[in-house]
């Protein structure tokens, strides 16, 4: 047998498996460009942040027992003023910061930091340094303690 010949019979075998090969090779990323483009051209979901809470405004207790004797809130800005009311009066229970975290939805809770300035000439007034407020579902609640009794007042915004 020649060798030159089988050099060269050796060579384009080589060169048809090479491109044999390649074309082997690139169909597969032909197929993954193809299914690329496809998924492109799908709208991507855009997961967007929620809107912080916005708290501003009046506030009135839902849970009262009588009509004529529930608390009231009064949020602006960073403040909440919360208010004992009955038929002819109202009275100072609560004056504080608001502080509503970044990442809020639907639910969270902040501590409001006791303004004394205010509360300490209040009569009804609570001497507490913080109040823990929490915020579900459209309604704030808190803690009030009076006369030995603790309950959860809840409020709705007006």
């Amino acid at each position: 047998m020649n060798t030159a010949a089988t050099k060269t019979a050796a060579s384009i075998a080589l060169l048809a498996l090479l491109g044999f090969g390649t074309v082997a090779c690139s169909a597969p990323a032909e197929s993954t460009e193809s299914k690329s483009d496809s998924q492109s051209a799908a709208p991507e979901e855009v997961e967007e942040a929620p809107e912080p809470v916005d708290l501003t405004g009046e506030w009135k207790q839902t849970n009262s027992n009588t009509p004529e004797s529930f608390q009231s809130a009064t949020i602006t800005g960073e403040t909440i003023e919360v208010s004992w009311n009955s038929t002819d009066t109202k009275s100072l229970y609560w004056a504080g910061t608001v502080t509503v975290p970044e990442n809020a939805a639907t639910s969270f809770t902040f501590d409001s930091v006791n303004d004394t300035s205010k509360t300490d000439s209040a009569m009804l007034a609570s001497s507490d340094p913080t109040k823990t407020f929490t915020y579900a579902d459209g309604e704030l609640s808190y803690e009030v303690t009076a006369l030995g009794t603790t309950m959860t007042v809840r409020l709705e915004k007006q």
